[in-house]
């Protein structure tokens, strides 16, 4: 007798399996999903946009006031108020405090924790489009890591109306720019003249809400009250000197000055500044920077009426603005 063959979805006995619960596409449609739900989507888009991770830590907000050292008759503006511990903190201990916050969702929030502080002014604007205020002022804020650079350009250029930043910013990229590594970066260096660079200490991740991947790092920019070279000649020359030397052509420092420099004087203003010739730029401290600006200002103004080296200079500039160093 053949054996019968049973259906893959049939019982044994060959009669057609009965399915006790409704087919998939005989279901009823699924509600929507409740409003809160959507509203916390757009929210974490948002969040994710705009990079935000709050500084939640009331001792870590306490260093950042700490370190920022506002007066009573400062006037402040911070960069991403968030949701406000930083800017209550900062509140009684200024003039006014002009807070920017460019998340909507965040903004409600935010006016209605600082009602009863009438200092604080909140803005529902992105910080970089707005413009520096006309009078001295201080920078602060707990900025967002991927802006971080825009951020600091623009406290830059605000300079000598920009008195001070501090910026909690990723502890790599404020101890990149402060020489903590034991190197020095081409922003530092050449706007050192004007501003120095400290840091000012680390801030643990665990200190934020969503945590980060990384440590925060308290970055401080503080503009020079005198210049520590006033005569422009002086600062041109120090501008072109750095920008040639950070295209690292050649290997090292000194190969890279020797394209507009007599050996030399290059040679003398190396041994001025304690340096040997065959040191990588990146370990030249800002001291030593102005040290080789001293010696070399009649070799860097020289090279100007070379039409060779005009053309030189053009092309350094391009390659540096172009750069990440």
């Amino acid at each position: 007798m053949a054996r019968n063959r049973h259906h893959p979805r049939a019982p044994r006995g060959g009669e057609p399996r009965r399915d006790t619960e409704p087919r998939r596409d005989t279901e009823a449609p699924r509600t929507e999903a409740p409003r809160t739900e959507s509203r916390r989507t757009e929210r974490d888009r948002a969040r994710r946009a705009y990079g935000q991770n709050f500084l939640v830590d009331p001792g870590a907000v306490a260093r950042v006031v700490r370190a920022a050292r506002p007066g009573a008759d400062d006037l402040l503006v911070e960069v991403g108020a968030g949701k406000g511990a930083l800017t209550e903190a900062l509140a009684p201990r200024c003039r006014e405090l002009i807070s920017y916050e460019i998340d909507r969702h965040l903004i409600p929030g935010l006016r209605e924790r600082l009602a009863r502080c009438p200092r604080v002014r909140v803005v529902h604007q992105d910080f970089l489009a707005a413009a520096p205020p006309r009078e001295p002022f201080a920078l602060v804020g707990n900025v967002p890591y991927a802006r971080t650079a825009e951020i600091v350009a623009w406290a830059l250029r605000a300079v000598p109306r920009l008195t001070s930043a501090t910026l909690l910013t990723q502890a790599e990229y404020a101890r990149k720019r402060t020489g903590d590594y034991g190197r020095w970066s081409l922003l530092t260096i050449r706007s050192w003249p004007e501003v120095e660079w400290r840091l000012c200490g680390r801030v643990a991740r665990a200190a934020f809400r969503p945590v980060p991947a990384v440590d925060g790092g308290i970055l401080r920019l503080t503009r020079r009250p005198r210049p520590l070279l006033t005569d422009p000649a002086a600062r041109s020359a120090y501008a072109d000197l750095v920008e040639l030397g950070f295209t690292g052509v050649g290997g090292s420092l000194h190969a890279s000055l020797r394209r507009v420099c007599p050996a030399r004087a290059l040679d003398r203003a190396f041994r001025a500044a304690g340096l040997g010739r065959d040191v990588v730029v990146a370990y030249v401290t800002p001291e030593q920077w102005l040290v080789l600006a001293q010696e070399l200002t009649e070799a860097v103004a020289g090279m100007r009426s070379s039409a060779v080296s005009k053309e030189l200079m053009v092309r350094v500039k391009s390659r540096v603005d172009n750069s990440n160093l």
